[in-house]
This record gives C-alpha cells, structure tokens and sequence, in this order.
C-alpha cells in the first residue's frame, strides 16, 4: 500500500519526504525504486527498465489522486506492463471515457460557453432549430429554472445557411442543438431530456467534430463502445435534418461549413454491430436518408458541385473574415487593405464584413481560405489560395463510397424501394419520392469514369487533384491518392500502380506523410511549415490507406505501414510521459511529437499523465492493432524498430 499524495510529490520533485515514503533511483546497474513507509517496517523494492517504470508510477499516482484516492495498492506487473498493452487498455478505459461529451441542462452553463466568442460579454448560449421545439421548451425551462447560469436560448432561423445570417450570428456566437433522448418526466410532469453522447476529438476541440468522429468511431467500435459510435451516427441525422449539413462542428459559426463525407460507411459499420437490435434497420434507414439529402443539398449543389467536370468541390459558404478565428490570424493579410483604406485593423474588419468596402482580392482568399476549412486539412500548400477550386481527390472518393453505399443498401436492405419523407427532402423534392438502387449504380460509374479522365496520372501512378477553374491537375502529391483505395473507385491495375510508384514516395519512418516534399517546396522564415503538409503525418491518413491496402489484397503492406505508425507512436508514449497527440512528424525517430507549425500540437499539454490522448489517434492506434499480426504485436511491445523486426524475422531464428 501506497500513500498516494507523499508519494508523488517525492516522485515530481526526485527527492525522499520526511521519511514517510522513500523513492530511490539508483544509477547504477539496474535502477531500481524503494517504496513504503517508515511505519511499515520496511520498504517494497521495485525493478526500474530506464524511465518507463518510473513513468508508469508517475502516471498511475495522478490519476489515483484525480480520483481522491489516498492510498493505493501498486501492483508490480502494472508498472511494468507491456506498453503496447498500456496505451492500448488507456485508450479503452480512460482516454475514451475521458474524451465523452454530452450536452443537457447539467453542462450546459459550462460547454454552452465559447471560448472563441470575442463579443463583450461572453455567456452561455444555444441555438435551437425549428424542427425541434421539445429541445427549446427544455432549454428555456433550464434556464428560468437556474438564472444564475444567464443562459441563452434561441431559436435557430429556418434558413440557418445564408451567410448573412450566419455572418450576424457572431455578434451572438453559441452552440448548436444536437440529438437528445427522452428521458422520466420531472417531478413536475415536464417532459425531460438528455443529450446523446459523443466523443471529441480532445485539446481545444471540445464540440461533435465532423471527420474526426468517424476516425473515432473505427476505434470505438474496435473498443467494443457501440454505443457511443450509434449515438454519433445519430447526432450527424440529426444535423443533417435540421442544418441541411454534418457541420465543421456544432457552433453557429460553422453553419455554412461541412467536412469530409463519412457517414454511409460509419453508419453500415455501426448497423452490423447492432443489426441484432430491433430498431437496426429503421437506424440504418434514417442514416441513409441523411446521408442522401447531404448529397443532393451540399456536394452535389452549387457552390460545390462543378457542372463542367462533373465533380465536387470543397466551396464553403461565409462571408468576412472566418469568425473562428481571432482576426489577428490574419493581421499579416488584411493590414494592407486597412492601411489602404485609412483605417484600424479592427475597423476595416468590421467594414469588410458588413459589405462597406470591397475588395474582390481578399473575397478570393478567404473563399479559399474556407475551403481549406471545410476540407479538414487545415492547413496545406496543397489547398492554399486555390482549395474552392479543386475537385480533390479526397472528397470524389469519398462521394463515390456515398454512391455505391447508398445503391447497396436501398437494393439489399430496402428492396430496392427507399421512400423519403419530408424531413429528409430538399427544397426542389417532393415528399416520398422514391429513390432505387439503379441511379445510384449509374452515379458512382460516371463518377469513376470522371475521376479516371480528369484526376488519374499514369505517369506518377497516382490520382492527383484536379483544378476546376485551369482544367489541369495541380501536381501536388498527396497520400490522399489512397482514398480511392479505401473507397474502391480505382481498378486493381490503378491500385497495383500506386502501390508500385505512389507508396515509395509517401513511405517514410513513421508510416505515411501527407505530402511529398518535392510538391511542398520550400520553407523557411517567409514560407513556413503547414501542418497538412510533409514531414507531417496524420491519424486519418494511415487509417485510410491501411483499409484501401487490404481492400486490394496487399496486406502485407498495411502491415508495414500499420507497424511504422503504432512504433512511432508507442515510443513516444513511452519516452514522453504517456504523450499521444494529435499529429506526429513521421520524419522524426526521436521526438515526433514535436510538431512545428502554425497551430502547434493538441494533446501534448498535460500534467502528470495524459488523459485523453487524442481522439483520431486513439483510433489509429487500437484499429491498427487490429492490423499487425501477433508477432508483430510482440515486437512492437518490446520497442522493436521495424527494420530491425524485418531483419530478425527474416533471420535463421526469427525474433
């Protein structure tokens, strides 16, 4: 038995209290900690592997003193746990757990708060749509029941995406109403609720998020936690009913801002976990119902769809300068066009906003700048000052998935004979109108066809993105070119091609970077590092491609790519105190958590030991686990760099 508070304050500042618990870190051979109190008659001597023990005590003592736990039983296989094992059983029993949402009148005075409203007086507030007038009975109700929390509730227009609109909500920025369930009545006979849960993707991102939710329901589902990834496909329903969109996230001002498209596969994913349950297929027909008004009202609807090529673009809607933004992010932009008008940073942006002065050049950046937004790889010299132009790769394959989804499912599920509500139609449809299988099948081939005309380059062995405006391909190599794996919108001869020539040039020590680093250029003090670009690697990316890997039969290179990540990530974890961030430089064999770029890194800012982790690597890394197979798990437990796994298995005595 441990005493938990003494412990760890002798372990933070490395030096014995006053005899009631001694640590001692021999440096010498074999390291080792003595730990006990005087008043037991001796001390519980510890083997100590490098840091890692010490780490592991370090984080099992704070998170027994958050849960105000004075003494604890230290077993000696914890400390020593494989760390495969740990960070894998810290993802499924802590850091999910930990990233669970929910909003309802018990946090709303909290989570209703935003700390990007820049107004002067920052308060608690939601929107509530027209289509759900239980959910601002129940809000108007919290709120005269606590006047102390100031809560704000409103109700949402019937037009929530017009940019004038949204525009003026940031005078008044607050969170927008997601799904609830009915819950008892109160005391009183009122109808009572309480919100779904959802998982965020952690750091400052503390709302329903778009893509990162589907990467977190992979791993969720992986974690056995089928029920928060049932209630996330539900809120998307949810927005896509009421806000015509799976929003950014849930805040007013990114109504007119979508993200990438995941929610057929995230709900036929779910619905194969549930399909036991009797309300499974009505759940699967209201996912495919949204997932269809999506396609019609956002990505197949100008802006977004380009009618000459035929394919989608990332074209958010807005006007002014991103309001998510503190406008200072854009001092080095907009300073010119205020000094040419005589005025303050603050008053040309207030005058640019509302339409007093005009400036076609700087309604052409953040037209841009907006899709880059809405794209989810903020930021990328991929995307900058041209993303509303690009019909990317990414997002065509990601239509194409929707297309042959929807086509499956209304054919195998349905009968072939899907009938959509009113809830579900947009503006030019009638109620019930019947949608079939055979238009679907006709959209995802023209789709493909396109893609392979206008985006597919022989020469590289790879899809590149293709400008709508110039009608050329921009040349920027992106790892995005997997997604059409992971979708099935290439041929097996494009999928052997980019195996071939593709993968070579992405391939690097921790898995997959975002960009080669011939497209990215050069940079340096006047053309810094973008985030989305080399040498930097993200979760979604190495998830994609191990997926459309398999897809096509090359397993065995979604286990190399799969190794190279989790290995990265694992001696991070163990070198850096239990760190799990939400990018990684996969250039870096020493510290790549140690990101350089314009937002900096999430889920490194911790005390102690990480809670959290960060929701899309979370995912990664116990879906990725799914991946490797057991020797491979073997060796990354033991810290075993991947070119060394290789030349020991391929030895006379293995590993």
């Amino acid at each position: 038995m441990v005493n938990v508070e003494e412990t760890l304050k002798s372990l933070l500042a490395r030096e014995d209290t006053d005899g009631n618990v001694q640590i001692t870190i021999e440096d010498a051979g074999p390291k080792t900690i003595s730990l006990g109190t005087a008043a037991s008659g001796g001390y519980k001597r510890f083997d100590v592997r490098g840091t890692y023990m010490l780490s592991n005590l370090l984080q099992e003592l704070t998170l027994a003193k958050d849960y105000e736990r004075k003494v604890i039983l230290l077993d000696e296989a914890r400390l020593n746990e494989n760390p495969v094992n740990r960070l894998a059983r810290l993802i499924k029993d802590t850091f999910w757990p930990n990233l669970t949402r929910r909003i309802d009148g018990s946090n709303i005075a909290k989570v209703g708060k935003d700390p990007k409203d820049w107004t002067d007086d920052p308060r608690p507030r939601i929107y509530v749509p027209v289509g759900a007038p239980e959910q601002h009975k129940y809000y108007t109700r919290v709120a005269l029941e606590h006047p102390d929390m100031r809560l704000d509730v409103r109700w949402l227009s019937e037009d929530p995406g017009n940019d004038e609109y949204v525009r003026d909500l940031n005078e008044a920025p607050g969170l927008l109403a997601i799904a609830m369930e009915r819950v008892a009545d109160t005391p009183a006979g009122e109808p009572d609720y309480r919100g779904l849960p959802f998982v965020v993707p952690g750091g400052r991102f503390n709302e329903l998020y778009g893509w990162d939710s589907y990467m977190e329901t992979l791993g969720l589902l992986v974690n056995d936690r089928v029920d928060l990834a049932k209630a996330m496909v539900q809120h998307f329903c949810f927005c896509i009913q009421h806000y015509g969109k799976i929003l950014n996230a849930n805040r007013t001002y990114y109504l007119c801002r979508s993200q990438p498209p995941f929610l057929t596969d995230m709900a036929l994913r779910v619905h194969e976990r549930i399909k036991h349950q009797p309300d499974s297929k009505e759940f699967l027909r209201k996912a495919i119902l949204a997932a269809i008004k999506e396609y019609y009202s956002v990505w197949m609807a100008s802006p977004r769809f380009d009618p000459e090529s035929g394919l989608s673009r990332y074209r958010a809607g807005g006007l002014g300068v991103p309001p998510e933004t503190e406008a200072s992010h854009f001092v080095h932009v907009i300073n010119p066009y205020a000094e040419k008008h005589g005025m303050t940073f603050e008053e040309f942006v207030h005058a640019y906003n509302y339409g007093h002065v005009f400036e076609p050049e700087l309604d052409e950046y953040f037209l841009h700048d907006r899709a880059v937004r809405e794209s989810g790889h903020d930021t990328s010299y991929r995307l900058e000052k041209v993303g509303a132009n690009l019909a990317t790769i990414d997002l065509n394959s990601l239509l194409y998935k929707y297309e042959v989804d929807v086509a499956r499912t209304i054919r195998n599920v349905f009968g072939d004979r899907l009938v959509v509500p009113a809830e579900f139609c947009t503006k030019d449809q009638k109620p019930n109108h019947i949608e079939s299988s055979a238009v679907w099948d006709r959209r995802a081939k023209e789709r493909r066809r396109k893609m392979d005309k206008l985006m597919w380059n022989e020469e590289r062995g790879m899809f590149i993105d293709y400008n709508t405006v110039k009608k050329e391909q921009t040349g920027y190599e992106s790892a995005t070119t997997f997604w059409a794996m992971w979708a099935g919108a290439c041929t097996p001869r494009q999928a052997t091609m980019m195996v071939e020539k593709a993968l070579p040039r992405f391939e690097v020590f921790g898995g997959l970077v975002s960009g080669t680093e011939a497209s990215r250029g050069h940079v340096g003090l006047d053309r810094p590092n973008r985030q989305w670009d080399f040498p930097f690697g993200w979760a979604p990316q190495q998830i994609l491609a191990w997926t459309g890997l398999i897809r096509f039969g090359y397993e065995a290179d979604a286990q190399r790519l799969a190794y190279r990540w989790i290995y990265m990530v694992t001696k991070a974890f163990v070198d850096f105190n239990g760190v799990v961030v939400e990018k990684y430089d996969v250039t870096r064999p020493i510290d790549p958590h140690k990101v350089e770029a314009e937002y900096g890194n999430q889920g490194s800012d911790f005390k102690g030991v990480a809670r959290e982790g960060f929701g899309w690597v979370n995912a990664s890394y116990v879906y990725g686990l799914e991946i490797v197979s057991a020797h491979m798990k073997r060796a990354l437990g033991a810290i075993t760099t991947y070119d060394t796994f290789i030349k020991a298995t391929e030895g006379e005595h293995g590993i």
